[in-house]
């Protein structure tokens, strides 16, 4: 084009820059949403409207945020800037989960490195300002991702307020009789010194030392049996055999007296080939078989402690594995504990808080003091277990065994059961695992799978282990005489309650237990009692389940039960159970009326990715990427199933990022000369063209509503992408440049076409405004303002519900053909371009022969006007003909080239080297 011309073209102007480099430039509209108090901005224009409350499960604070965290918020984001815009009233309160282990454990090891110890008070203070720092980092963090929140009355556990209404949940536990004390086989963390509870056990591929271990039957002649007789025993727990007290067998199952060699031994029958294969018995045979209830009470001996070992009947043993024959240690193990309940067994632990064995007169000296602790692969305890067994001729065999095993998923070892005095919440007294699982069925499950999951673990928990001994966390209130029986009482609890609202939990570790107990009166078998409070904290899934009661219960704003609870899909055995069952027990239903989950975050290869094992911060990644890039990668995946996260991802995700930036660029750059006032058109007034443009964005507006409404962010992205790189970039952009740049400015076709961008515009930038809200909000700015910063911000705006009335279904289908037979025509100049005879489209001329009575010709008869337009050529003929089908044909364009816009009209002359304007851009520039 000649340089001569170009100051006459109706170019875009560039006084929107849209830049991309999103880590510098984000930072400042966040500041900009702070200093002009948008959040309230938002809760004000849909006061007095329907709430939907979304109740936020508290991070952790003890770390730099990641992106499981940007996951989790994103998505928390998208549901509230959609609902918002959807008229709804989002009041959004962010929590922080403050005690607890996690913390505890970095702030003791910073301690240890400095050599010090703590009284405990001041222990829970260090922690307190460990938990403090890193919420004012996360906080930062969250704002950075662009989430709106009331960060002015967020909760946090650790507040007294919040602390007093755990303690009133508890109470409500107590005063139905559902707390009770009991010295039962928990998971046991050896490097933190404390119980664990199901949600915090990480399952991991583990090889353990497998034996088969050979106990004598001294009666053998009971039986017919002349050779020395053993009941043999498998196990991967050998550093367990010091605490075996039984042997379970099935009472159902036939058992076998297997003979080979010398010795005969007792294994399940279905057992006995694999059994004599595993010990590599050749010459074997059963020369007896008995049903397990007729071993009932037969004594077997211990390998190398002097005591009786009976046979005892449970129902949970199997001939999956092993022998049939189950070594039973009472303190070890649930279905071991219940086995010695119904025997009446000792619930035997001799292994201590440090994993070490006890010297408690029944462990054999060499054993005293060995830890049971794995280090570097190996137990110390089950060395020397190993060899008291081998020295007593009762070790049969041993193998390393690969299998899944519970780790401690702070210290990353592995747990051990072991049987401790703890505090119990029993879960089906008086009904309450019947009620919980009743209450799941009234919740909405998203996806519904989830409610299968959460009704399993429901009903497989057992009594819920509501006790730590850890120091950073909500004490528990009970007292101790000097025999050390435990004292509990839900007023005395309540009472505490009170005192705990306005001083802090801190007052339990700086008050004698008179006075903590000043003022509160105390049941009558308390009184006279000598007592001093216990150590033990509560668990911390009872603080963050606590959360809706602290939160939503007594907020005017809230309400109870919320709406939504969205969280990973680990919570079904963490903060989704826990709010359920203080929920069930303390009010009689579940705290919220759904539950949508998402996955975990994978690499890229699907393995799995861990903040521990190096993975990226969340702040690296809105550096180096941008916020709305990592929010548009969240979008653009099926978030309920895991999210695979790269480089490589996020790049590619940068791509549909620059692909919606440019197309809000390019419209609000056609619109620097629109007044809509002045300019705009009836949207019946406009070119058909602008019209099918508006009717796909209405389109666009109707199909991602309902996607937004179903939780389906993935479609939004994917309807969004599909619209703006097909319809407006490759179809509509495409065709209206020669319109909107070579047109006078007051032409009716670029009104019209300006009238349609204004409308696609309010409408497109206001689907993606949930999803990537600085680069939206930016551009809506410029749109309504024409700087960087406006107060009436796009997040206050409504959902473009007007978009609905602008659907023509009649002229769509007209479109649907036109495009395909563009497709035809493109055919023809592809040829053309192929042989070298034009360069572009324009330098061609088309005619198209039909019959006159065909539909498909008439279609384009009613369109003639707008089809050189349509296919972006210079000259198009129709003519008639008797044939059926319709003809294309294809030319080189002849005369001149207009040097303005570029079309060839025969009226010029000279080719590609004419100076002439064409009569079109001669027209544009008189009425300019």
């Amino acid at each position: 084009m000649s340089d001569n011309y170009k100051d006459t073209l109706n170019l875009p102007k560039t006084a929107f820059p849209m830049r991309a480099n999103l880590g510098k430039r984000e930072p400042s509209r966040v500041e900009h949403w702070e200093k002009i108090g948008l959040y309230q901005k938002l809760q004000d224009k849909n006061a007095g409207k329907p709430a939907f409350i979304l109740h936020d499960g508290p991070p952790f604070t003890n770390g730099e945020l990641h992106l499981g965290h940007a996951l989790n918020k994103t998505l928390k984001e998208i549901v509230l800037r959609y609902k918002a815009s959807q008229g709804f009233r989002t009041p959004y309160l962010p929590g922080w989960d403050c005690h607890g282990l996690p913390i505890e454990h970095k702030v003791t090891k910073e301690l240890q490195a400095e050599g010090k110890d703590l009284p405990t008070a001041e222990l829970r203070d260090k922690c307190d300002a460990f938990s403090e720092h890193w919420i004012d980092i996360q906080r930062s963090q969250f704002k950075r991702l662009g989430v709106l929140a009331d960060w002015e009355n967020e909760y946090k556990t650790k507040k007294p307020a919040y602390e007093a209404e755990i303690l009133r949940t508890l109470a409500s536990f107590v005063d139905q009789d559902l707390v009770y004390r009991s010295k039962k086989p928990v998971y046991w963390s050896i490097p933190c010194a404390t119980a664990l509870a199901e949600a915090e056990i990480e399952y991991k591929e583990h090889t353990s030392p497998s034996i088969w271990v050979a106990f004598d039957i001294p009666s053998k002649e009971q039986f017919g049996i002349e050779k020395p007789l053993s009941v043999v025993i498998w196990t991967t727990t050998p550093w367990t055999i010091p605490a075996n007290l039984a042997v379970a067998v099935h009472p159902r199952l036939t058992y076998a007296f297997l003979e080979a060699g010398d010795a005969v031994h007792l294994v399940a029958k279905d057992l006995a080939e694999q059994f004599a294969s595993d010990l590599g018995l050749e010459d074997w045979k059963i020369v007896k078989e008995i049903k397990g209830e007729e071993l009932e009470n037969v004594e077997s001996r211990h390998p190398f402690i002097d005591r009786a070992s009976p046979i005892v009947l449970a129902d949970y043993v199997t001939t999956e594995s092993g022998t049939g024959c189950v070594h039973t240690a009472p303190g070890h193990g649930q279905e071991d504990y219940m086995t010695g309940l119904k025997y009446g067994l000792d619930i035997y632990c001799p292994v201590n808080d440090e994993g070490k064995y006890d010297d408690d007169g029944q462990v054999p000296d060499f054993l005293v003091g060995e830890s049971v602790l794995e280090e570097k692969g190996w137990v110390p305890a089950n060395g020397k277990v190993l060899k008291a067994l081998a020295e007593s001729g009762a070790l049969l065999k041993k193998v390393n065994y690969k299998h899944s095993y519970p780790h401690c998923w702070r210290s990353k070892t592995p747990v051990i059961f072991r049987a401790v005095d703890q505090w119990f919440v029993a879960i089906d007294k008086e009904g309450k695992r019947a009620s919980a699982l009743e209450s799941i069925k009234d919740v909405k499950w998203i996806p519904d799978w989830g409610e299968k999951r959460i009704t399993a673990n429901v009903e497989a928990r057992p009594d819920w282990c509501i006790s730590r001994q850890r120091s950073w966390g909500v004490p528990i209130p009970a007292f101790y005489d000097d025999e050390g029986e435990a004292y509990m009482d839900a007023g005395v609890i309540k009472a505490i309650a009170d005192k705990v609202a306005t001083a802090g939990t801190n007052l339990w570790y700086t008050s004698t237990a008179e006075e903590l107990l000043e003022g509160i009166e105390l049941p009558e078998s308390w009184q006279g009692k000598t007592l001093k409070a216990g150590t033990d904290t509560l668990d911390v899934w009872i603080d963050s389940g606590t959360s809706h009661f602290a939160v939503l219960k007594d907020n005017d704003d809230l309400a109870w039960p919320c709406d939504l609870y969205l969280e990973g899909s680990d919570q079904h055995r963490g903060w989704f159970q826990s709010s359920l069952w203080t929920g069930v027990i303390r009010a009689g239903q579940a705290p919220y009326k759904s539950i949508l989950t998402h996955g975990f975050l994978v690499n890229e290869d699907g393995s799995k990715l861990s903040k521990s094992d190096g993975a990226m911060t969340l702040m690296h990644y809105m550096d180096k990427f941008g916020s709305d890039v990592v929010r548009l990668w969240i979008a653009s995946t099926d978030f309920r199933n895991d999210v695979g996260i790269s480089d490589n991802i996020l790049s590619g995700v940068g791509n549909a990022y620059r692909l919606f930036r440019n197309t809000l660029r390019f419209q609000i750059s056609n619109l620097f000369d629109f007044d809509y006032e002045k300019h705009a058109l009836p949207i019946d007034e406009l070119h058909e063209l602008d019209r099918w443009a508006v009717h796909k964005v209405g389109e666009l507006a109707a199909a991602t509503e309902k996607a937004y409404d179903n939780y389906e962010f993935h479609k939004v992205f994917q309807l969004c992408n599909q619209f703006a790189s097909v319809t407006l970039s490759s179809l509509y952009h495409d065709i209206l440049k020669d319109r909107l740049y070579t047109l006078a400015p007051d032409h009716s076709l670029r009104r019209s076409s300006q009238t349609a961008f204004y409308h696609i515009f309010k409408t497109f930038v206001r689907i993606l405004g949930p999803i990537m809200p600085f680069t939206a909000d930016e551009a809506w700015s410029y749109f309504t303002a024409g700087e960087d910063f406006t107060e009436d911000a796009l997040v206050l705006q409504d959902w473009p519900s007007e978009a609905k009335e602008w659907q023509d279904e009649n002229l769509a289908n007209d479109f649907i053909e036109l495009f395909a037979f563009r497709d035809k025509v493109n055919e023809k100049l592809e040829t053309l371009r192929s042989a070298g005879e034009i360069g572009r489209s324009l330098d061609a001329y088309v005619s198209i022969a039909g019959n006159p009575d065909a539909e498909d010709f008439q279609r384009l008869q009613r369109y003639e006007h707008a089809l050189e337009e349509l296919f972006i050529i210079s000259r198009i003929e129709l003519t008639d003909q008797s044939a059926s089908e319709l003809s294309v044909a294809a030319t080189k364009a002849t005369g001149g080239r207009c040097p303005r816009c570029w079309r060839w009209e025969p009226q010029l002359s000279n080719g590609t080297e004419n100076t002439e304007l064409c009569s079109r851009c001669a027209e544009a520039l008189k009425n300019a």
